[in-house]
C-alpha cells in the first residue's frame, strides 16, 4: 500500500496569523555570544532590560537564558531598571542557544478558529522550519533545536515541512522567520534575493517560486505571495524582507525607501517600492503603500549596519521601533504611531544593538493566542 500523506496545516483550517494579531506571549533569548557584539558587547543586555520593561506591561515575555549564569545576570539587569524578575508577565526557561535572534531560529506559530477552541487541543501548532544558520554560519546546532523543543515545551502540534530537491530526496526546508511577513489574511511578503538566489546562501537547492509559493499554501494558508527583489546593504541574512518591507494592517503595507540617490540602498528599495504599488491582497485589491524613511547609514570599523525602521516590533498594545540617533527617528516614530493609533509606539535606541546585525523584529518572537482567547 502507498505510505499515506500527512495533513498540512492548511487542511486542518490553520493560518499564519498577523503579527498585530493578539499574543499570548513574546520569547526573547538574553544575550551571552559576546562575539556577536565585538567590541560593544556590554551595552547590549541593556538594550535587551529595555525591551522587556517595556515589552511586560503589556504582555508576557518569555525569556530563553542559556545557562544559569545567564539567568542571573539577566535578573539582576531586569531588578536595576525596576523590572521584577518574579513578576507574573516574566518566565526564565533554560535552553541553550548559539545566538539571540529569535525571529529566525523559532518556529513558526499557526492558528485556526474551532466551533468550541475552549474543547479543542490543538488551536495553535508550530511549523518548524530547519534553521542552518542562514546558510553561513557554522555555530548553530543549538538554534537548530529550538523549534522541537519550544513545541515540545508547549505541547503543541508540530509540523515539520519537507521538499524533493535535485536528487529526488525529501529534505526539511529551510526558512526563517524574518524571510517572510503575512497580512493574516493570507497575503505573504519576502524577497528574491533571500529565497531564489542560486548561488549566494542557497537555503533549499532546487526550490523554485512556485515550490515555495506551495509550501507557504501548504504550511500557511497563503494565498497570494508577493515577491520583492532585494535586501537592505549590510544585511547578512543576504534579504530579509523584515528589513523593507512590513504589513501594519490586512490592507497596507510600509516599504522602507532612501531617498539619497548616491546611496547603495536606493535603487533596490525603488524597485520594492514600485513592486508593492503594483501588488494586489489575496482578493485582488490594490495595497495601500505608506513609505518609511531610511535612517543615516550607521556603520562600524568600516562596515555598514543593517539598520532600518522596518524592523520594528508589534506587541499588544504597543509597537517598539529601532531608532538610530537620527533625524529620521521622528518621521519613522510618527509614521507609525498614526498607523497604529491603538497602541503606543516607542523608540528604543539600537545603535549598539545593530553591531549584531539585527534589532527588535529579528530578536522577538510572538507566540499567538488561540482564536478566542485573550
Amino acid at each position: 500500500m502507498p505510505k499515506s500523506v500527512p495533513p498540512t496545516p492548511a487542511s486542518l483550517g490553520y493560518r499564519r496569523p498577523a503579527e498585530w494579531e493578539q499574543h499570548a506571549a513574546t520569547w526573547i533569548s538574553w544575550p551571552h555570544q559576546w562575539e556577536d557584539w565585538p567590541g560593544k558587547f556590554a551595552p547590549t543586555p541593556w538594550v535587551y532590560t529595555e525591551i522587556v520593561r517595556l515589552l511586560s506591561q503589556h504582555e508576557r515575555v518569555k525569556i530563553l537564558v542559556a545557562d544559569r549564569r545567564v539567568r542571573k545576570q539577566a535578573r539582576v539587569a531586569l531588578a536595576s531598571a525596576g523590572v521584577d524578575p518574579e513578576g507574573d508577565n516574566l518566565k526564565f526557561i533554560m535552553l541553550p542557544t548559539d545566538r539571540s535572534w529569535l525571529r529566525d531560529s523559532m518556529p513558526c506559530f499557526v492558528v485556526r478558529e474551532m466551533e468550541n477552541p475552549l474543547g479543542d487541543e490543538h488551536p495553535v501548532a508550530t511549523v518548524s522550519w530547519r534553521f542552518n544558520g542562514w546558510a553561513k554560519y557554522p555555530n548553530h546546532l543549538r538554534d537548530a533545536r529550538i523549534p522541537r523543543k519550544v513545541s515540545k515545551r508547549l505541547s503543541m502540534r508540530r509540523f515539520k515541512p519537507e521538499y524533493s530537491h535535485l536528487k529526488k530526496v525529501n529534505s526539511r526546508v529551510v526558512l526563517e522567520g524574518g524571510a517572510i511577513d503575512t497580512n493574516g489574511r493570507g497575503t505573504l511578503l519576502t524577497t528574491e534575493e533571500c529565497l531564489l538566489s542560486p548561488d549566494v546562501q542557497v537555503r533549499n537547492p532546487g526550490l523554485d517560486r512556485a515550490g515555495y509559493e506551495q509550501l507557504f499554501a501548504d504550511y500557511l494558508g497563503i494565498k497570494h505571495t508577493i515577491w520583492l527583489n532585494r535586501g537592505i546593504v549590510g544585511d547578512d541574512t543576504h534579504g530579509h524582507v523584515d528589513d523593507i518591507a512590513r504589513f501594519v494592517n490586512p490592507t497596507t503595507v510600509v516599504a522602507a525607501i532612501e531617498e539619497n540617490d548616491a546611496d547603495p540602498n536606493h535603487a533596490p528599495l525603488q524597485e520594492n517600492l514600485e513592486i508593492l504599488k503594483r501588488s494586489v491582497d489575496q482578493d485582488g485589491n490594490p495595497l495601500r503603500v505608506v513609505t518609511l524613511p531610511m535612517p543615516a547609514p550607521v556603520m562600524f570599523d568600516g562596515y555598514r549596519l543593517p539598520a532600518s525602521y522596518a524592523n520594528f516590533y508589534i506587541a499588544n498594545g504597543i509597537v517598539l521601533v529601532p531608532t538610530f540617533n537620527d533625524k529620521n527617528d521622528r518621521i519613522a516614530l510618527n509614521t507609525l504611531a498614526e498607523l497604529f493609533p491603538d497602541r503606543e509606539v516607542v523608540g528604543v535606541h539600537c545603535v549598539d544593538l545593530v553591531l549584531g546585525l539585527g534589532t527588535l523584529h529579528c530578536l522577538s518572537h510572538e507566540q499567538p493566542a488561540a482564536p478566542g482567547r485573550v
